[in-house]
Formats: C-alpha cells, structure tokens, sequence
C-alpha cells in the first residue's frame, strides 16, 4: 500500500489538471449512511417509494418524513478528514475541481470551492409550481413543506430516480472529465450513471486514474491505481507527502 501511496503522490504531483469525483463513501466516515453496500440505505428502503417524483407526488409527507430523518443526520455531522484533506489539495492549486455526488453539504464546510453537486443539495427545497428555492438551516416544522411565495408543496432540491441530472452541473462535469489528464475517483461505487461514466471519459483522454475505496467497484477494472480503505486515513497521508 506505501509503495502505491508514493506513486499516487507521484501522479498528483506532476498532474496538470487534476479533477475529483467523490460518492458517499466519503461522507459514510462522517456518519451519513450510504445508499449501497452492506449497511446502505436501499437495503432498507425501497427507491421507488421514496426518492422518485411518482412516490412524492403519492405521498409528498412519507417521502419529506423520510428527507427530514436525513436532513437532521447532515445538519448533526461535520467534515472528516477525507474532506478536509480534498479542501487542502484545492488550496495548494493542485486540484482544479471536485465532482460530488454526494447532496450534503460537507465539502463545502471543509472549504472546498470549486465544486459541482451532480445530485443537488439535501439543505434545498424547491417548489413544484414556480422554482423557487428555500435553503434549510433547520429541518422544516410543517410536513410537508409549502412554497413561502405561492403556497404550493417544497421539495428536495435533489435529483431523483427517473429525473435529469441539473443540465449545467453535468455540462460542466463532463468538460472537467474531457479536460483532466488525471482523476481522483473517492467513495463511489460507480454504478450511478452519467456520474459512472467520468472516469471513463478520462481514460477515453488518456489520463490516469486514481480509486481510493473500501471495496472494488465499478470503475476499479479501469483504475491505473487502486488504494484501498478509508479515504479518511489515506487522502491526509497524500496531502502531508505532497506538502
């Protein structure tokens, strides 16, 4: 594991455009349960019933129950190093952007500012009839919310089962994977498309790739270096190398 810690080091070193992807797993260290794996929150819920627009508009108070139970487990969290340690690789100029999937807010607490949520923002409601946009401080008192400007129903400002992906976060992901000569792939099992499909577009451009994960995953057979365990024990010791 050092000997490919010291080549990953090498690689991000000498990168020109460096970009990150991040899953939940990054955020699993800070206590934000994951959708996959064996303790991932599909395992207990069914998608269908509670992040798709058919299940909302069946039963907009279940599935904001459900958001509510989620939004208090972010709000209650912090940043783990895992975070920090991609805010410090942002700070010293080395990585250009960071790509999440994640829809809590932690990166950006940790100090990351270059960064494109694929999923949306679980701390955002957005209303059905007009779009505007309520940002949570606190989860909500009514169940289920309603649109402070017309009363229609809030919802989470996140994307769903069978919805697009926001079309200006994924123009700019996409551009940031055809323009990366090296991409640091953290805590996503890769199955989650278009997301999936970064790394790929980087080796499409004959960049390398860098997985750090508990566990093999989707994007591992195409990994120019695996690292794995905890991303918050191996991204701080390839930040402490690099400075």
């Amino acid at each position: 594991m050092s000997l490919d810690i010291s080549r990953a080091v090498e690689v991000i070193r000498s990168a020109s455009f460096l970009v990150a992807l991040t899953g939940a797993g990054v955020s699993a260290e800070s206590g934000i349960p994951t959708f996959r794996g064996k303790d991932g929150l599909w395992n207990k819920y069914r998608p269908e019933e509670l992040a798709t627009p058919q299940a909302f508009n069946r039963d907009p108070k279940r599935v904001w129950e459900w958001y509510v139970w989620r939004i208090k487990i972010v709000l209650n969290a912090k940043p783990n190093p895992a975070h920090y340690a991609l805010a410090e690789l942002e700070k010293i100029g080395l990585l250009k952007a960071l790509i999440t999937q994640n829809v809590d807010d932690l990166h950006e607490r940790a100090g990351s500012k270059k960064l494109i949520k694929l999923h949306g923002n679980i701390l955002e409601a957005r209303c059905v009839s007009c779009n505007y946009v309520v940002k949570w401080s606190q989860p909500p008192s009514e169940i289920p919310p309603k649109c402070p400007l017309c009363s229609s129903l809030l919802r989470p400002n996140v994307v769903w089962f069978n919805e697009p992906l926001p079309e200006k976060a994924l123009q700019e992901a996409l551009d940031l994977a055809s323009k990366a000569d090296t991409m640091l792939v953290v805590g996503t099992s890769g199955i989650v498309m278009p997301a999936g499909a970064l790394p790929f577009i980087v080796k499409d451009h004959e960049g390398t790739v860098i997985e750090i994960n508990v566990s093999e995953s989707a994007i591992t057979p195409i990994a120019d270096i695996f690292l794995r365990g905890s991303a918050g024990k191996i991204l701080p010791e390839i930040v402490k190398m690099i400075k």
